[in-house]
């Protein structure tokens, strides 16, 4: 339905162009002036430049994240991070909130789903038919 109204908008559009002029013909069937040339442009849509993203200013240098990672992986390996992380602060240490270190560990492939294990499933019996035992 919206593309059968934006076609006839377009060809009234056209039509009354000519006479009122292009600001005044798409103000009068009600269309934004920047919708109609957006929609009709003669040009290929202009590029937009891919601009690298910059660092947090307050994020941690490489340095400061292998030290972290080290330190998670030396006195925490068996522990999970919140763990590692409210035991630093138990000692007046802190290195990183937890979600960075969870985001350090995870970029390395060193955190993961801890939980049961689950056993390996039996192989099922193949159906027995009741007229084969008979």
């Amino acid at each position: 339905m919206t593309g059968v109204i934006q076609r006839a908008q377009a060809e009234a559009i056209t039509e009354l162009a000519p006479l009122l002029g292009r600001r005044n013909a798409c103000a009068a069937v009600g269309v934004s002036q920047a919708t109609w040339y957006r929609k009709n442009r003669q040009s290929p849509a202009p590029v937009r430049p891919v601009t690298p993203r910059k660092p947090h200013p307050s994020a941690l240098s490489q340095a400061e994240r292998d030290h972290v990672r080290a330190v998670l992986n030396e006195r925490f390996a068996d522990a999970s991070p919140a763990t590692a992380y409210f035991s630093l602060l138990d000692e007046g240490l802190y290195l990183a909130s937890e979600s960075t270190m969870y985001r350090i560990l995870r970029r390395h492939d060193e955190v993961g789903r801890i939980g049961a294990v689950r056993p390996p499933t039996r192989p099922r019996p193949s159906p027995v038919s009741i007229h084969a035992c008979e």
